[in-house]
């Protein structure tokens, strides 16, 4: 059983040393783009634009991600396409190497057909009707009780006040806000995990290594751990059961991308969910 993403490369790279047939990847390529959830054009409250970006990675029928930080990596990716598994797993920079490996995993277990995934339709419609429709599966999954603190990682305004509707306090923190709903954000990780009665933590804590370290306090702590992800899902998929109560997982095309309906899955540990590779 892999204890840390890096153990996850490893094992990629170790199978694909022994395939008859090296693992093409066959499309790489980076994404940057902004969303405006709210109605009004302004500042403050729901009109914040949200900018990120991704590498994205196409192996056979399935698509990986890994979302990175301005200047990190750009449109060069695209120079990886067609190149094998391993020798991306082995050569490329970071964000590249997670797209790759959430792919890679991705492709052997794709969430349409996983045992363990029950698919929820986010419905058609606006930026802001299609974030509440996942928002509110998120919630749901994570199942506050009223008066939990919850440690959330990641903010995303529709997702803070769906917690704040069943009576939780969210405890915030995120490298690019500084207050979400009247809530200060911090930037301190160990301070808003330590004493929560629950984590909430977006996939995008695989790419800067966070993932882990939040991992691992939640099996010391014995403390429920939920990721909703876009980037990284196969990835943080491996370990349902081994430091991650449950899941949500977008594969790409994502939902802000598309005003029609696509599937959101839901992954709870009822069993193990990590596998040997």
């Amino acid at each position: 059983m892999a204890r840390t993403v890096a153990d996850l490369v490893a094992a990629a790279i170790a199978t694909e040393s022994t395939a008859d047939t090296p693992t093409a990847v066959r499309s790489v390529f980076y994404i940057e783009h902004g969303t405006r959830l709210g109605t009004r054009v302004g500042t403050g409250g729901e009109d914040v634009v949200y900018r990120n970006r991704y590498v994205l990675a196409r192996i056979g029928t399935s698509f990986g991600a890994c979302a990175c930080e301005a200047g990190a990596v750009g449109p060069e990716v695209a120079n990886f396409s067609g190149m094998s598994a391993a020798d991306i797993l082995t050569q490329a920079p970071a964000e590249v190497r997670m797209a790759v490996l959430d792919a890679w995993l991705a492709e052997r277990a794709p969430h349409r057909s996983h045992p363990l995934a029950t698919s929820v339709e986010l419905p058609t419609g606006t930026p802001l009707q299609r974030a509440l429709a996942r928002d509110a599966a998120i919630v749901d999954l994570v199942a506050p009780q009223v008066g939990d603190t919850i440690a959330v990682v990641g903010v995303v305004t529709p997702l803070v006040e769906g917690l704040l509707r069943r009576g939780a306090h969210p405890r915030l923190c995120d490298r690019n806000a500084e207050s979400c709903v009247g809530l200060p954000v911090e930037q301190d990780l160990d301070a808003v995990l330590t004493g929560a009665d629950r984590v909430l933590a977006t996939g995008m804590t695989v790419s800067d290594g966070s993932f882990d370290v939040i991992r691992q306090h939640c099996l010391s702590t014995t403390t429920p751990l939920y990721i909703y992800a876009q980037s990284g899902t196969a990835i943080v998929r491996e370990f349902l059961g081994a430091g991650v109560r449950g899941m949500t997982a977008e594969h790409f095309p994502f939902s802000q991308f598309s005003a029609d309906a696509t599937p959101m899955y839901v992954y709870r540990s009822g069993q193990e969910g990590t596998r040997e590779l």
